[in-house]
């Protein structure tokens, strides 16, 4: 088996949460977005990331306004909508929910939780 794909896997899963955790926060250029990923140690590409903002976008969860910028072409910066916001809370719970159940199944088992599973039927 590969671990990288798998790897791989788990982090396409988180990535459009932790977006939306960064524009959550405020209004924000792309390549900002990839430079907080990347302190993170999630790392995407500029490629990857447009197509996400673009459906987002065009799901209500997300709108733009254009920047004039002083060195090249005008920016585009993102910021969530009120839907954006809501189905945000819906996510974050969810993700609280999968993360303690994570949690929880990988623990050590306690020395009293092994025995009950061992003297179970």
């Amino acid at each position: 088996m590969d671990i990288q794909n798998t790897q791989s896997q788990m982090r396409k899963g988180v990535l459009e949460f932790c977006i939306l955790s960064i524009i959550r926060q405020g209004e924000v250029y792309p390549s900002d977005i990839v430079e907080k990923m990347k302190n993170a140690n999630l790392h995407i590409l500029e490629g990857t990331l447009y197509p996400l903002l673009t459906r987002l976008k065009n799901a209500g969860l997300l709108n733009y306004r254009w920047v004039e910028s002083n060195s090249g072409p005008p920016r585009k910066y993102f910021m969530m909508t009120d839907k954006g916001l809501q189905f945000y809370d819906e996510l974050e719970l969810t993700w609280k929910e999968l993360a303690d159940a994570v949690h929880a199944l990988t623990q050590p088992l306690s020395n009293t939780e092994f025995d009950t599973i061992e003297t179970q039927p």
